[in-house]
């Protein structure tokens, strides 16, 4: 039995696209996880783990004081009921979420760790600063800055490119350790039609957003369906820029099917009906860009090798050459290229297809990286309380 409590924070819990936060509280094995956050969005289920909503009253007062830069409170009764679960540490997730919940963490005597996972990190800093995330977000660079100075909190990022990143704005070196946060080989199979049989179609799964690049792979496969009439993209997932997609798809007279938004048994099924996973992410205007690209991995389980240019998924996330490739983003010739070889090399696609299950199984396991995680979670915590002993 876990003898550990660890507070996982996330303001809003969970949105859909947040199911990795959910896997992996699931995952952890040596602690217990209690998910804390001020609003229960009704969205992703959470019937199997701990969760505890804070109280709403107070939300003006937060609203105030994030626009005045100053820290947010905690009602005495929330953090005395916190309290009396023994938390050891508090993980939240997103750096705007460090920022929120670092008062709870200093009411409660805890330490904290904060994951980075990509938007939190990336974007500009003045396009924070000039009001662009609201009102509310404009001090968040320096809060976070000021946050990464205290002694009590530490990070982690998703992927050793976040962590370069996280350097760059600021953030020591020493303060942030890279954890994976993988996928579960189990609950991602193979199809059961080989890789060869399937219709050349590649597909792609995200947010129909900037930084997803969705659209140099619609500009790709112009090339690539003039050299292979029989190749076609599915799209799974929408966002606010499906209309130019469709209307850009139409133009260029490319074969694809927009599928919108699916759960997760329609991504499994959209994935085990093709070939190939292309995942063009690319740093958008504001510096949007991709932590990693989980997709990335939940393709390699399933036995389909993939396709990127994904800001840490491109030289962390695939076996370049054995499982994956990649290529430079918004470079829609070099993709088109890469596609047609692909796509028309049954041996090689096969081949491929039969690394990638094992690549995410030896590195990427959920439960070998949530093992990382306690170990990380272990060290904080033993650290804090070594502190404490001292002072």
């Amino acid at each position: 039995m876990s003898n550990k409590t660890v507070l996982v924070y996330r303001s809003q819990m969970l949105p859909w696209s947040e199911t990795f936060i959910r896997d992996q509280i699931l995952a952890l094995d040596n602690w217990r996880a209690i998910l804390v956050g001020r609003e229960d969005l009704d969205a992703l289920p959470l019937h199997d783990i701990s969760v505890e909503l804070l109280p709403k009253d107070g939300f003006l007062s937060r609203v105030k004081s994030k626009l005045r830069g100053t820290e947010a409170s905690f009602s005495p009764k929330a953090v005395e009921k916190l309290r009396s679960a023994n938390p050891a540490l508090l993980h939240a997730h997103f750096g705007p979420d460090g920022v929120d919940a670092w008062p709870l963490a200093r009411a409660l005597g805890l330490p904290m760790v904060v994951t980075l996972h990509g938007y939190d990190i990336t974007i500009h800093r003045d396009w924070w600063e000039k009001g662009n995330g609201g009102r509310q977000m404009v001090h968040y660079p320096q809060q976070l800055l000021d946050l990464a100075k205290r002694n009590e909190v530490s990070f982690i990022a998703v992927s050793q490119a976040i962590r370069n990143r996280a350097i760059e704005y600021g953030i020591a070196g020493n303060k942030i350790a890279v954890k994976y946060i993988g996928v579960s080989p189990a609950r991602f199979l193979p199809g059961d039609t080989l890789i060869s049989k399937r219709p050349r179609r590649v597909v792609f799964v995200g947010r129909l957003v900037e930084k997803k690049g969705c659209q140099y792979l619609i500009q790709a496969m112009a090339e690539v369906q003039k050299q292979i009439s029989d190749a076609e993209i599915l799209i799974i997932g929408d966002g606010p820029l499906r209309h130019e997609l469709e209307n850009m798809a139409s133009q260029l007279a490319v074969k694809v099917t927009f599928g919108g938004a699916l759960p997760a048994a329609g991504v499994m099924q959209a994935l085990n009906s093709s070939r190939l996973l292309c995942l063009p992410s690319v740093v958008a205007a504001n510096g949007d860009a991709e932590g990693f690209g989980l997709v990335l991995l939940e393709a390699q389980a399933c036995g389909i090798p993939v396709v990127t240019s994904a800001l840490g998924g491109a030289a962390e996330g695939i076996s370049e050459g054995v499982t994956g490739l990649s290529f430079r983003e918004r470079d829609v010739e070099m993709l088109a290229k890469i596609l047609v070889e692909t796509l028309a090399d049954n041996a090689r696609l096969s081949e491929m297809a039969r690394h990638c299950r094992e690549f995410v199984s030896s590195k990427f396991d959920i439960a070998k990286c949530t093992h990382d995680l306690e170990a990380e979670y272990d060290r904080l915590s033993s650290h804090r309380a070594m502190q404490m002993e001292v002072a």
